[in-house]
């Protein structure tokens, strides 16, 4: 066995034994409701202490045990994936700098501490993105630093707002009494919330981090950095109040409808999944904005199942299919992948929030809560299309991949054989089935009573139903449905390209940033910094050590000249 595969293997099981004592903890966290808070600290200024913090409670410990689970799956799968690649144990290597800069953002109560977690993530997906080191990788590598980048400038202004708290430690100042007492605290924290959970203005990069591995693809888009904004304002949540909140709101309708209406116009597999990371995303942070955090939390942990799920089963038709990624070449792969195929269609039902699998339990919950809550019209409808829009895409993508027939004439080495990367596939398939129910039990002990008019009880149900038939339909319909794109361009393609939020973002950076920094290279590194800096101190050295050189040469010549200048001095002195 070579040793990549050997690391996959060791790594697996390191993580899976962690994922296992997570979970104990966990289970005797919430079992005796009590938790661990330990502090070290480092150094006191002007009263307020600064502390290395970790918090051990149920949250962060059943979110250990999913992320260490994933991750394992992850790390396995990978030695089949990757088994051609050259930088195998690079690539091993940055994965596990990953999880371990997700695992202390997650256990970090402090915001000093929890910089480190979150930089890290920020440093390691951006080397991670541009892994396959082409212009593509290059330019979304480069737009996912910097749109990340605001969230650690809000970051670190939080810190030094923080300051007049006496402390960093923000589990015990998040109410709405303490952090109203410092002005612009809570929008910062949404801020950084928002640009690392991609939520509108800052959209753009999450597609744009396709570029990675589709391993890297399968973690980052089910229990790390995108999910980091959402646990932050999780664990922020009892401060998340007044017009920071309804911004939130709004916000968080607006992506999940603009992602789920994107998805249904998009032709590239990977993207399509990111874009229903995107919907989701802004499902959690829609709920959250209402005041269920602990909804909110369940749902991430069951959209982490089946998120990781499809994206393994999207790498596995990927890497049979020869590398291409526009679902208009695939069809008719049940036939010769029914594993990979039979495990998607399973995580896409999820999904849609299909009754008794893991999405239902908090989908259906979701829906039903915030149907019983007081919504304003627009936000009620952004909701129920968002749903709809949901199925729409999946149903479209089950169309592409399983129906019609074999698009793929010149290769005939599809198939499931390989056994590294379908393993981890039944295991979380096993999750996407079972893992809703079971999280239910643990997160909900005791039952939720909601009562519904039979309108809003079914409303979910029809919306689904209406929204899977279109998706299916329309697409058997190709022909048609390509003219009528054809005849409505401007629409599909404002639609199609997230509002236009990819070029807008990149516009912004190249014709103001970058030009920004050309003028000051230009006129400072290049211009008076060089020439009164660097190049100016060398030349005024050069002319010194060229007359230190003539006064040491012991030339009689020059012993002359300096005595009669000498004399000259004195004379002018004394006259």
């Amino acid at each position: 066995m070579v040793w990549s595969i050997a690391m996959n293997l060791s790594s697996m099981v390191f993580l899976c034994l962690f994922s296992f004592s997570c979970l104990l903890g966990f289970l005797l966290m919430i079992s005796l409701d009590f938790s661990y808070y330990i502090e070290w600290e480092i150094m006191t200024l002007n009263s307020s202490s600064l502390e290395m913090t970790l918090i051990l409670d149920w949250m962060s410990l059943l979110f250990l045990a999913f992320v260490s689970f994933i991750s394992a799956m992850v790390m396995f799968y990978s030695g089949g994936y990757m088994a051609g690649d050259g930088n195998m144990d690079r690539f091993m290597y940055l994965v596990l700098g990953f999880v371990g800069s997700m695992v202390f953002l997650i256990i970090s109560p402090n915001l000093v501490s929890i910089l480190l977690g979150w930089d890290g993530l920020g440093l390691v997906s951006y080397v991670l993105v541009i892994y396959y080191q082409n212009e593509k990788s290059a330019g979304a590598g480069m737009l996912t630093a910097l749109s990340n980048r605001v969230g650690d400038v809000a970051i670190l202004i939080s810190i030094a707002l923080m300051f007049d708290m006496g402390g960093w430690g923000f589990i015990f100042y998040s109410d709405s009494g303490h952090m109203s007492g410092v002005s612009g605290l809570v929008v910062l924290v949404i801020l950084a919330g928002m640009t690392k959970s991609a939520q509108i203005p800052f959209s753009a990069w999450l597609p744009a981090a396709m570029a990675a591995p589709t391993p890297v693809s399968a973690l980052v888009h089910s229990s790390t950095l995108v999910t980091a904004g959402v646990y932050l304002l999780i664990r922020f949540s009892p401060a998340l109040v007044g017009w920071g909140q309804s911004v939130l709101f709004v916000l968080a309708g607006l992506t999940m409808f603009m992602a789920g209406l994107g998805a249904n116009f998009e032709t590239d597999l990977k993207k399509i999944i990111a874009l229903s990371t995107l919907s989701q995303l802004g499902v959690m942070m829609y709920i959250l904005s209402m005041g269920y955090y602990k909804l909110a939390f369940f749902h991430l942990l069951t959209h982490a199942l089946f998120k990781a799920l499809l994206f393994m089963c999207a790498g596995s038709v990927i890497h049979s299919v020869g590398g291409t990624q526009d679902i208009r070449a695939m069809g008719g792969l049940i036939y010769v992948m029914p594993l990979s195929v039979t495990s998607m269609n399973l995580a896409n039902l999820a999904l849609c929030g299909t009754p008794f699998l893991a999405g239902f339990y908090s989908k259906d919950l979701i829906l039903e809560v915030a149907f019983s809550s007081l919504l304003n019209e627009a936000c009620f409808w952004l909701l129920v299309l968002a749903t709809g829009l949901t199925v729409c895409y999946t149903f479209r993508l089950i169309y592409y991949t399983v129906s019609g027939d074999f698009n793929l004439a010149g290769l005939s080495c599809v198939g499931d054989e390989d056994s590294i990367m379908t393993w981890p596939m039944v295991t979380l398939g096993l999750g996407a089935v079972m893992g809703g129910a079971f999280l239910s039990w643990l997160v909900f002990p005791s039952p939720w009573m909601i009562c519904l008019p039979w309108g809003l009880k079914l409303l979910a149900l029809v919306v689904s139903l209406i929204g899977g038939f279109i998706g299916y339909i329309l697409n058997m319909m190709v022909e048609s449905y390509r003219l009528s794109s054809l005849s409505n361009y401007t629409v599909v393609v404002f639609v199609g390209s997230m509002w236009f939020m990819p070029f807008l973002s990149t516009y912004g950076v190249s014709n103001f940033v970058l030009k920004l920094s050309q003028h000051y290279h230009q006129g400072g590194d290049s211009g008076w910094l060089e020439y009164y800096g660097a190049q100016g101190a060398y030349r005024g050295f050069e002319v010194s050590s060229g007359f230190l050189q003539l006064a040491q040469d012991n030339s009689v010549k020059i012993y002359m000249v300096m005595y009669v200048l000498w004399l000259i001095l004195i004379g002018v002195v004394l006259l």
